[in-house]
């Protein structure tokens, strides 16, 4: 979900629960996700800000969406300029459909006031889908200007529909009749899912209560707005020049010409600049023998937000925390993780912390192991190096090496970016009927030109949707991995196919070379398309309900089960090549790379679990005077391995920070692996992972339902029973089959 997710709630007015999961990323390899559900003040709202629109583009832009397959966004009629009017007018009509809603003199129905709120935000919905593509992928100086004067406004709009009296009492009506009333029970479940989302907006308090909690609701807008803005400014603007090809040692080839070309766009001829991304920094740390180097790259990339100055973002984490536990207050919960958990299906904050601390044991017990032999192979090397955390990838890498004869180098010139492509459609052909092609014919216009689209057809050649591919890392473009929702797959008015995109921030080489990414990247791809189809898939009526439209918690569980088929031996065996001898990948690198599948998993869990427990004791702590205080004293009270990490530190932890979405949250990714790795040995009891039964139930029961049912429920009718974490633990490699390792 990262599934972030956006199309990002940060800036989207949150009259319903289908504003709210828009975009997902991937956890443990992801940038940013969603954002909150509670947003600003009605003494902010300023709908007369901006004059009516009036300019071509405009126009086009608050339009309905032209083009093939029902509408595509117009990205080629829109400018940053645009972007503020717009939402300003699609606001204005908004507010004036919701008062329509409210004022109706017929009795309350599900029809006139469940239904037509479901209608009521279309133009803001389009509107907004193109300004999250612009703030996430497009970001420069006039970007960042529009989403600072916005985000207290669109907070405040949320919070006048949210506080609007006699709306809230015409849905709280059809609510307590909707078992009565002859409802379906996917009616019934959006009755329900509108009715508690306003109630846990503040739609029940009092005056007072509410227009306090739309004060926070608008600063926490504006914060959010201020905490990515500092992070995507390190992680643009930061990167470390080397001019000595000596220290390129080790280094891909790949990534050296990358950074080479990084160099030039910098203004540095004859140098290589490393940007401060995950997908530049994770195979530098693996590769490059220069310890310095890797010293070097490493501290830059964890102190993100964390550098004193223009763009430290420690104040402003600790403002939301405090904010936050404010607002939890007064909407009668205990804390911001008891507001944030109370719909998800760990139910609390207490069930998530105790998964997490039942991994925990076994992981650092796990990682304690790998360390100790990578410090083995230091000593035994000389040199007096003790295992930091700019160490660990290039041992490991070493230690594989000489465990499995198996290196990250040996495998990453196989995985061509486009081929790995070709085989995720070859995965959603096989399990779920999609089939791909590529619109080349100018009709779907794109917003930048590393952007390509492709159609996607059932097995019958009905249309079903449309994928849009962004692969690339580039200036103004936020880091990480995430699925995107531009328009959700729906009924409520005939079809509507859903459009979806995957973004990534792979290194674009020198033109006309072949990308190849590592395993981890790999990976990461197959879970973002993981998400993508569960958008495609979705066949339900409401978009409320639709796609990736479900708990927190549940989202990932989708993108993580597909990440299981890059390493079936019918993806590797027809979808990679070597880059420069146009090979199969040998069977002996397939066996190496199955026999260390669990390999480093000690490490891996480590990272993420120590990010989601100190995410999850923040939220629980209430108001923290120095969160940077609070990050290394919780690290050290759980025994943090000092040679590892956290995956995210505080200062640019974006899942919590750039929103609400997996504030309090963070831990859905391990909640979500217990139901992927359960789910997986359903394919490997069966008759494998191509299994056709399985794969039927899964379409039907899990990525087709959207939030029509309970999560829990739908995973029950796909597995035929509830989930066990022993699977998770055999994944992991932490168990063996007869009991503890």
């Amino acid at each position: 979900m990262r599934v972030a997710g956006p199309t990002d709630t940060r800036f989207r007015s949150v009259t319903r629960s289908r504003r709210v999961s828009l975009v997902v990323g991937c956890g443990a390899v992801l940038g940013v996700t969603v954002i909150s559900d509670l947003q600003g003040p009605p003494s902010m709202q300023s709908a007369s800000a901006h004059p009516p629109v009036t300019t071509l583009h405009e126009t086009a832009f608050l339009g309905d969406w032209p083009g093939p397959h029902g509408g595509v966004p117009p990205f080629d009629r829109v400018s940053a300029a645009d972007l503020g009017p717009a939402l300003e007018t699609a606001m204005r009509e908004e507010l004036a459909a919701v008062e329509r809603i409210a004022a109706d003199p017929e009795p309350p129905t599900f029809a006139n006031t469940i239904v037509a709120l479901e209608r009521a935000g279309r133009t803001l919905d389009r509107v907004s889908s193109i300004y999250a593509v612009f703030t996430g992928n497009l970001s420069d100086d006039a970007v960042r200007a529009v989403e600072r004067e916005m985000a207290p406004r669109l907070a405040a709009h949320g919070d006048r529909i949210v506080q609007n009296e006699r709306l809230f009492a015409r849905i709280k009506a059809v609510h307590d009749a909707r078992a009565s009333s002859g409802l379906t029970a996917e009616q019934q479940r959006l009755c329900w899912l509108t009715f508690t989302s306003f109630v846990r907006r503040g739609a029940a308090l009092d005056e007072a209560a509410q227009r306090e909690l739309a004060d926070i609701n608008a600063r926490l807008a504006t914060l959010s707005t201020t905490f990515s803005q500092h992070v995507l400014a390190d992680e643009t603007d930061r990167f470390v020049l080397v001019e000595d090809a000596d220290r390129l040692r080790g280094i891909p080839d790949a990534l050296v010409a990358a950074a080479a070309e990084s160099a030039r766009g910098r203004g540095h001829t004859g140098g290589w600049a490393f940007s401060n991304t995950r997908s530049v920094v994770e195979p530098l740390l693996a590769t490059a023998h220069d310890r310095g180097l890797r010293e070097e790259v490493y501290r830059m990339f964890a102190a993100r937000g964390d550098g004193g100055g223009a763009t430290d973002t420690n104040a402003v984490v600790g403002d939301m925390v405090r904010l936050r536990a404010r607002r939890a207050a007064l909407l009668g919960y205990a804390t911001h993780a008891h507001w944030r958990l109370e719909h998800s299906m760990a139910g609390s904050p207490d069930r998530a912390l105790a998964l997490l601390e039942e991994v925990w044991g076994p992981a650092v017990r796990t990682a304690e192991a790998e360390v100790a032999a990578m410090q083995a192979m230091a000593d035994a090397e000389g040199g007096g190096v003790t295992i930091e955390p700019w160490d660990h990838r290039f041992y490991s890498e070493r230690v594989r090496r000489a465990t499995y004869d198996l290196d990250e180098a040996d495998v990453m010139p196989y995985l061509q970016l486009e081929r790995l492509r070709e085989g995720m459609f070859h995965v959603a052909a096989r399990l779920f009927d999609l089939h791909f092609s590529p619109v080349t014919d100018g009709s779907i216009p794109v917003f930048h030109p590393d952007v390509r689209v492709w159609e996607v057809r059932d097995g019958a050649g009905r249309h079903v949707g449309l994928w849009y591919f962004d692969p690339f890392a580039r200036p103004g473009k936020r880091s990480g991995a995430w699925m995107s929702g531009y328009r959700p797959q729906a009924r409520i008015d005939g079809e509507t196919s859903a459009i979806v995109s995957n973004n990534c921030n792979f290194t674009k080489g020198p033109p006309g070379a072949p990308v190849t990414i590592s395993w981890q990247d790999a990976t990461t791809l197959f879970h973002e398309f993981g998400h993508a189809l569960h958008g495609l898939a979705s066949n339900v009526t409401y978009p409320s309900l639709s796609g990736t439209r479900v708990a927190r918690d549940y989202v990932e569980f989708p993108s993580q089960l597909l990440e299981h088929w890059l390493a079936t031996p019918e993806i590797l065996d027809r979808f990679t090549r070597h880059v420069v001898t146009g090979a199969a990948i040998p069977d002996a690198l397939v066996s190496r790379i199955e026999r260390a599948a669990t390999f480093n998993e000690g490490f891996r869990t480590v990272e993420f679990l120590a990010s989601a427990l100190v995410d999850m004791k923040l939220h629980l702590a209430g108001p923290v005077a120095d969160t940077g205080a609070f990050e290394r004293d919780t690290l050290a009270a759980i025994g943090m391995p000092r040679a590892i990490g956290m995956r995210h530190r505080l200062p640019h932890f974006s899942h919590l920070f750039a929103g609400d979405g997996y504030s309090a949250a963070y831990y859905s990714y391990l909640w979500a692996d217990v139901l992927t790795a359960d789910a997986w040995e359903a394919f490997t009891e069966g008759a494998g992972a191509w299994d056709a039964d399985v794969a039927a139930r899964l379409r039907r029961h899990v990525f087709s339902v959207g939030n029509t049912i309970e999560p829990a429920d739908g995973y029950r009718a796909f597995r035929g029973r509830d989930p066990v974490t022993t699977a998770l633990m055999r994944k992991r490699g932490f168990i063996a089959e007869s009991g503890d390792r």
